[in-house]
This record gives structure tokens, sequence and C-alpha cells, in this order.
């Protein structure tokens, strides 16, 4: 077998040497399309990969916020304080040491309702006001039982009592 004479055929060359810089010109514009269209393709991820970083950065502030914001309702759900008033001490002429002494007294025997959620603490009241009322003070030798004039029940609890005869 023997290849064909067709070199010697001017139409045939044309043919060959047409394909062959046709496949050059093809690849070039190949090349060009694909390098277009890789550029365009490394900018959108470029400017995606920002955008995820900026949405986590923005993410963890928010958790961030989100968990300070629960720890102060979990704080201001909970008893925090107690105000112990004793109102009508001159009445009785009391001096002021001694009622302190005593309002100071009163707020160690509540001491357990510090950091309780506000509805066990409202829940029992009535038993606030049993501990409160039922406990007879001395003040100078003489016997006083505290009554509860007033009882707010917040995160700070205050009370106001005043002093009577036993």
């Amino acid at each position: 077998m023997r290849i064909p004479p067709l070199y010697r055929r001017p139409a045939w060359q044309r043919f060959f040497a047409g394909m062959a810089v046709g496949g050059a010109i093809s690849w070039c514009i190949f090349l060009y399309i694909y390098g277009v269209w890789q550029e365009r393709n490394t900018k959108l991820i470029r400017k995606q990969q920002e955008a995820i970083v900026d949405l986590n950065n923005e993410k963890k502030i928010w958790q961030e916020e989100y968990k300070e914001l629960n720890k102060r309702n979990i704080e201001q759900l909970t008893v925090q304080k107690i105000n112990i008033k004793i109102t009508n001490s001159e009445k009785y002429k009391l001096d002021s040491l001694s009622v302190l002494e005593k309002e100071n007294a009163v707020k160690d025997d509540l001491s357990e309702m510090l950091a309780k959620d506000l509805e066990t603490v409202y829940q029992s009241r009535d038993l606030l006001k049993k501990i409160i009322e039922n406990k007879p003070i001395k003040i100078h030798e003489k016997r006083y039982k505290l009554k509860i004039k007033e009882m707010i029940i917040y995160t700070t609890v205050s009370i106001e009592l005043e002093l009577q005869f036993e």
C-alpha cells in the first residue's frame, strides 16, 4: 500500500493548510474564551469568600450579643437584692442603730431568696410574710413584732415594715 500522491494537487494542499491554520485560530479563541471565563469565575469566588468572612464575623457578633442578652435576662428574672425598711421607728423613739440592726437581721432571714427566680419568690410570698410577722424582736428590753406594710417583688424585693408592741 502506498500513500496517494495528494501533495501534488494544490487544492488538497490548501485544504490541509486551512485545517492547520483554522485549528491554530480556533485553539487561540478557545484559550481566550476559557481565560475570560476563568477570570470571571475567580472574581466571583473571591467576592463570595469575602462575603462569607463578613457574614461569619457578623454572625459571631450577633451570637455574642445574644448570649449577653440571655445572661442579662436571666439576671433580670432573679432576685438580685433585698431592701428592708422599718418606717415607724420614730413613733417608739428608737435609735437608728438598733433599727438598722433589726433591718439587717430580717434581711439575713430572707437571704435565701437571693438568686431565686421571681416566680418562686412570688409563690412563696405568704411564707415570707409568716417568717417576718411571726418572729418577735427585742429592742431595749421591749418586745416588738413586725407587720408588713408593703411588699414589692421584682429583681429587688422591697419590704416596708411597721413596728408594733407584742
